[in-house]
């Protein structure tokens, strides 16, 4: 299958990575032997990331259609009727390909993709800023010292994020391959009619919707900071917890920097910002619009 990759703004679920070669073993001193531990803000703030890429997940699965399954499954019953030398049943299972391809292009001329499937994989690291900065430097002396592998495995780990790939038919191409390959039957050329279905199959496209996890949970922190900062005659407790959450909030921006979502520039007005809300918000202070330049500046990361 014929992958076209489209990074696009953001989201996210669950599987800790950990810095572990693929035979268990660490591969360097600095890297952990297990996962290290998220932060309470961060824990808190889990089931809303969590419940953000379910809903962007199923926002594309909304634009998957019955038709478009049954196209593809419908292609590949035809093609395994081909295999089996099975001729007739082919041509017939390729006639209602046409059929259903012809009704979803009815239903707007103007579509050029038809979603067929919709997968969600998440990469979450459980490591500080600390831990990445020591592996992406022990990656780098590896390839210093020709050790590709080494420093392949070790990069390989240096991901936090929820990857949405949507697997789709294109329409510009896909029925016109369909449509030429029953003429090739006719005439008995079951084996080129066989390579073209194949082919057809392989021209499906998948794009790749990448979501940043530290950026996400840091909106989220921040967002939870922003309703402290505005409450009045705040508590102890609760201004201990407004400086944690700006505090957890500024780590994962740095994580997100360090794996390299975005660059130096893109972060260091947010940290100056933040910087600016933790003067504010001192001995209990409490105001409105802290964190509007901080929230634009941060949607324009995703």
């Amino acid at each position: 299958m014929k992958m076209k990759k489209i990074f696009r703004k953001p989201l996210l679920i669950l599987l800790p990575v950990l810095f572990m070669a693929a035979n268990g073993a660490s591969l360097a001193s600095s890297v952990p032997d297990k996962a290290q531990d998220k932060s309470a803000q961060s824990k808190a703030v889990q089931s809303q990331v969590d419940n953000a890429s379910a809903l962007k997940a199923n926002d594309q699965r909304k634009k998957i259609t019955e038709e478009a399954v049954a196209a593809i499954a419908q292609t590949q019953k035809a093609l395994e009727a081909l295999n089996k030398g099975k001729t007739d049943e082919a041509i017939k299972d390729l006639e209602v390909v046409t059929g259903k391809l012809e009704l979803i292009m009815a239903r707007d001329p103007k579509l050029a993709l038809v979603p067929v499937d919709v997968s969600l994989v998440t990469y979450d690291l459980y490591a500080d800023v600390d831990t990445v900065k020591a592996v992406i430097k022990e990656a780098s002396e590896a390839l210093d010292d020709g050790k590709v592998q080494d420093a392949r495995r070790l990069m390989s780990s240096l991901a936090s994020e929820v990857v949405i790939s949507t697997t789709s038919i294109p329409l510009a191409t896909y029925p016109a391959a369909i449509k030429a390959i029953s003429p090739l039957l006719d005439k008995g050329e079951t084996e080129k009619a066989r390579t073209a279905l194949q082919a057809a199959l392989d021209t499906l496209v998948v794009e790749t919707e990448v979501v940043p996890l530290p950026l996400l949970r840091s909106q989220y922190m921040l967002a939870a900071a922003e309703k402290l900062a505005g409450k009045k005659d705040r508590s102890a407790d609760e201004n201990k917890e407004l400086d944690d959450l700006l505090k957890a909030a500024r780590e994962e921006l740095k994580l997100a920097e360090v794996l390299g979502y975005g660059n130096g520039k893109d972060f260091k007005p947010l940290y100056k910002q933040i910087d600016a809300i933790k003067k504010k918000a001192a001995n209990g202070n409490s105001g409105s619009g802290w964190f509007n330049e901080l929230k634009e500046k941060l949607s324009e990361l995703f």
